[in-house]
């Protein structure tokens, strides 16, 4: 699987959430938090699909993802112990825990597997 068939959904769902928290609870910081984030994280699933689509890899995308994954998993696992709340910090600290993980193996792997014109 390529890291932008996660990311793209993953920043989507990341700046939806930011959104809600705002239009919720008023929550600026939610607000530009999951914008920023989010955005982000939209930013690098294109990079990195426009890179696939000319058979390369985006290793700037790749460590741009696994940042943003790996801030958002240590705020919200901190918001969660403070709050002992699953939603939403309890829910993002385990989504972005995952794609963490995930981002990881892409690096350990070489990134997105580039097929060949005989493939």
């Amino acid at each position: 699987m390529h890291d932008f068939c996660f990311t793209i959904p993953y920043g989507l769902l990341i700046l939806a959430g930011g959104a809600v928290g705002y239009f919720r609870r008023g929550s600026t910081t939610s607000l530009v938090g999951g914008c920023a984030a989010g955005l982000l994280l939209l930013l690098a699933g294109y990079v990195s699909l426009k890179a696939f689509e000319k058979r390369r890899n985006s290793y700037v995308a790749t460590m741009l993802e696994t940042a943003c994954a790996l801030t958002l998993t240590y705020v919200m696992g901190q918001r969660y112990l403070q709050t002992s709340k699953i939603m939403p910090a309890g829910i993002v600290a385990a989504l972005s825990a995952l794609m963490t993980l995930f981002y990881f193996y892409k690096i350990a792997t070489g990134g997105n597997r580039i097929l060949t014109k005989a493939e």
